[in-house]
């Protein structure tokens, strides 16, 4: 009777301990994994954004990966890539991802002139908004090479990247997710492509990985808006 006595006691006091817990709301980690998951605005951010697509098979696969963990990203299209494939760029839009341009065949801006760098870039942003009837106002240049003063020009931001996996050159699943992996920080942006099955088997791996590790995956808007920060013209952006 007594042991019962006991057990009772040490119960009544797990729930008061409980109780005070939540009228004082200032958990520590540990508590939070416990007690409630962290809010949007306390998770770490950092941005996935994929160049080259859409690919009529692997960016419908990384879509659905994407949708599955409520994950989202940012797309730079190949205008020229998107005929065939509008459909797949509408679920894009629809699905809540950050679609920019990335020129219309590809090219290097900074070998162009400034006629001729711009017809690309807007060309491409034309299929994008005769698309998904949202006019782009992100850019990234192919290669990385932005022409000085074309972001006046077109008044789009140019966006870079910070973390580069580098996907293209390995095409190694593995190898990809380690390189994206081992440095990755709060405020970076992480430089895919979905036109590589090797990419879009890598995500699916690190994605939950950093998940888990308590990372929020938004798109670059949101990850600048996130911080704090006023989009430009006249700044390139390679993280935040």
């Amino acid at each position: 009777m007594k042991r019962i006595k006991g057990l009772a006691g040490i119960t009544i006091l797990f729930f008061m301990l409980i109780a005070v817990a939540g009228l004082d709301g200032d958990f520590d980690k540990k508590e939070q994994s416990v007690f409630g998951a962290l809010s949007d605005e306390e998770h770490p951010k950092i941005a996935l954004t994929f160049d080259d697509g859409p690919h009529p098979v692997y960016t419908e696969e990384l879509l659905d990966g994407l949708k599955k963990r409520k994950v989202m990203a940012t797309f730079f299209l190949i205008g020229n890539n998107i005929e065939g494939n509008e459909e797949i760029v509408k679920r894009m839009a629809e699905e809540g991802h950050l679609i920019g341009s990335h020129t219309y065949n590809h090219v290097q801006l900074n070998k162009l002139s400034e006629s001729k760098a711009k017809e690309e870039i807007l060309k491409g942003c034309n299929k994008i908004y005769e698309t998904t009837g949202v006019c782009p106002s992100f850019v990234r240049p192919p290669f990385g090479e932005w022409k000085k003063n074309m972001d006046f020009c077109v008044t789009m931001l140019p966006v870079f990247w910070n973390v580069d996996s580098l996907d293209w050159k390995l095409q190694n699943t593995e190898k990809i997710v380690k390189r994206v992996v081992k440095d990755v920080k709060e405020g970076d942006i992480i430089l895919m492509h979905d036109i590589f099955k090797e990419s879009v088997d890598a995500a699916e791996i690190f994605i939950p990985q950093l998940l888990q590790e308590g990372y929020q995956l938004v798109t670059v808007s949101e990850l600048a808006a996130a911080k704090g920060i006023t989009l430009e013209n006249g700044t390139a952006y390679g993280s935040f």
